[in-house]
């Protein structure tokens, strides 16, 4: 592993820090993290937390990194660093939405969910603050739900196989009145939401800290859809959140970090080709992502680092 030849030789964290952004400082390799601390295996999930006001001291002679003693940023920081003050892995407000929302659903996945099946005032389309009855809640003490109802097909390309649908998030909603039916009033809408769609129970966002590393068996697999990071055409730019038709089956983890290749173009014969069969071209590795959530056979990363835009179908491999 190569070291930066402009790497620090002390670096205080600060709050805004990422893993990522840390070991960038000291690598262009920061899937890299265990050999950049030292660390074996069994720390790469649970690596030691980071919090503003550690240094970070580099001993190039070995090429690791070591936390050094604690600066006092201010009383407020000094006071507050817990566990929920950890640096994370990579931003938290580009991902948030995803880590508490479900991403993909079984072809019966919300099947069984609770069901609005009714409005107040009889109602065709709700908005924020309108009132709606649910069915299917029954003695569940959740008090705050988000709305959602079934997507796109997440198709795997290379095989056609259906690997689930797309959760289509609605807005939330919070229960006034538990029962059957229960009442509920809508706290947000980002789309319409109407009779039929169905509630799942709210969960609470997870700040990722798994350190970057790569995978640990070969992997091949597909950009399959984008969200969000000015995609345009079929085509986005960094901190977009990708899914991969590559998951938990696969061998796929959260803290994983994958690379990003354009397929090589076929180009047709040439003057002065003596073959006439036509030519690949190399595949184009041009970034890294950071996979944060897993399912079993769709994962979802983050762009960290790209040199073009990213497309659907481009490849996804080891770093």
């Amino acid at each position: 592993m190569a070291l930066k030849p402009d790497a620090p030789d002390r670096y205080v964290v600060v709050p805004g820090d990422t893993l990522w952004s840390i070991a960038q400082r000291f690598t262009d390799s920061p899937w890299r993290w265990t050999e950049l601390w030292g660390a074996n295996k069994d720390d790469i999930k649970n690596p030691n937390r980071i919090y503003p006001g550690n240094i970070i001291v580099l001993d190039r002679a070995r090429g690791q990194l070591a936390i050094s003693d604690t600066v006092k940023l201010s009383p407020r920081v000094h006071a507050e660093s817990t566990a929920s003050n950890a640096i994370p892995s990579i931003p938290p407000s580009a991902i948030e939405p995803f880590l508490v929302r479900p991403l993909v659903i079984e072809p019966d996945g919300l099947d069984n969910a609770p069901t609005i099946v009714a409005a107040e005032e009889s109602r065709v389309i709700l908005e924020a603050g309108n009132r709606a009855f649910v069915r299917g809640i029954g003695g569940s003490t959740e008090t705050t739900w988000f709305i959602y109802r079934r997507g796109p097909a997440l198709v795997d390309p290379d095989t056609k196989t259906t690997l689930g649908y797309e959760a289509i998030y609605l807005g939330t909603a919070r229960v006034t009145r538990p029962g059957e039916p229960a009442v509920i009033q809508l706290t947000s809408v980002t789309q319409e939401v109407s009779v039929g769609d169905k509630l799942v129970p709210a969960g609470r966002p997870e700040v990722i800290t798994y350190a970057p590393h790569a995978p640990s068996s070969p992997l091949q697999g597909r950009i399959i859809s984008l969200y969000g990071g000015g995609t345009k055409l079929g085509e986005a730019g960094g901190n977009t959140v990708i899914s991969i038709n590559r998951g938990r089956a696969q061998g796929l983890e959260v803290g994983h970090v994958v690379a990003l290749y354009r397929p090589g173009a076929l180009v047709a014969e040439g003057r002065g080709m003596r073959s006439s069969a036509p030519l690949t071209l190399p595949n184009d590795r041009y970034g890294l992502a950071f996979v944060f959530r897993v399912f079993d056979r769709v994962s979802y990363a983050l762009v960290m680092h790209i040199s073009k835009p990213v497309y659907t179908l481009d490849l996804v491999q080891n770093p």
